[in-house]
């Protein structure tokens, strides 16, 4: 089992930092300094999202200089088995960009540890809507101090699920076939278009289950956090085995445990 002392350093360190690359990409935005390009297809990237990662990468390699980083800003090599092996700090810098760039406040810094694929301590952070959730493994999940859990919905029915949809243009038939499917048999869907916060809102109560492929900063900090309030993961296919279980976000569920089995049948269903 890991040092209690260790996972206290390690959250206080990830909130810290979370906190402090949220004010930056707020101040940016509220001077105006802005600027936004995109990366292959046609995914938003802003100079915000850069400042975070400097932020948050800048502290790691003066406090940790023997851990290395996993940033959706700084993907300088082809993401395999060896990514994960020893401590990695997984980062996304500024998730739900769209909506920062419109002014949405639905948007949110990530940051997790991880020691060969097994995450121990994950925060997410949401600066416009003053919410910080904190995962830390074996000793539960919070938000904003408070003891938080999933809810005890038990039939699909009654579930509001999130949802997101790809960047790949190519891959928007899918989703939109998992939408109809979630739309037909759920109470209701959402998509809030920034995955760390939709899975923390599982953690939390709030949602009843979300579902997409996600990259493994999309999954590593909110994925603990519901882990730790008692949700159930799986996937919806068969993953690839190059990314351990708990980064691993194709085709990704996270559910409450009463509509867990009921939904994975839905999803899988042709």
């Amino acid at each position: 089992m890991m040092d209690i002392d260790k996972l206290d350093e390690w959250s206080n360190f990830a909130e810290k930092m979370v906190r402090a690359a949220g004010k930056k990409v707020v101040e940016l935005k509220r001077e105006s300094l802005v600027e936004m390009t995109y990366k292959k297809v046609g995914e938003l990237v802003t100079s915000a999202d850069f400042a975070s990662d400097q932020i948050i990468r800048d502290a790691i390699e003066k406090c940790y200089p023997e851990h290395r980083i996993l940033s959706e800003e700084n993907i300088t090599k082809e993401i395999n088995k060896e990514t994960f092996k020893g401590p990695l700090w997984i980062v996304d810098p500024l998730d739900g960009t769209v909506n920062y760039s419109k002014n949405l406040p639905h948007f949110a810094i990530s940051l997790a540890i991880a020691i060969d694929g097994v995450v121990w301590v994950g925060v997410v952070h949401s600066p416009e809507l003053n919410i910080t959730f904190i995962g830390i493994r074996g000793r539960g999940a919070f938000c904003n101090g408070e003891k938080i859990s999933v809810n005890g919905i038990k039939a699909l029915s009654d579930a509001v699920i999130g949802t997101g949809f790809p960047h790949d243009k190519s891959q928007i038939k899918e989703a939109l076939t998992r939408v109809n499917k979630l739309a037909t048999h759920c109470r209701d869907i959402r998509r809030f278009a920034a995955p760390t916060l939709d899975i923390c809102y599982v953690a939390s109560g709030l949602l009843d289950a979300h579902t997409e492929s996600l990259a493994p900063w999309d999954v590593a900090a909110a994925g603990l956090i519901a882990r730790e309030a008692g949700a159930k993961i799986g996937h919806v296919g068969i993953v690839s085995e190059s990314t351990p279980f708990e980064l691993n976000g194709e085709e990704i569920v996270y559910a409450t445990p009463g509509i867990f089995e009921d939904l994975l049948i839905l999803l899988r269903k042709k």
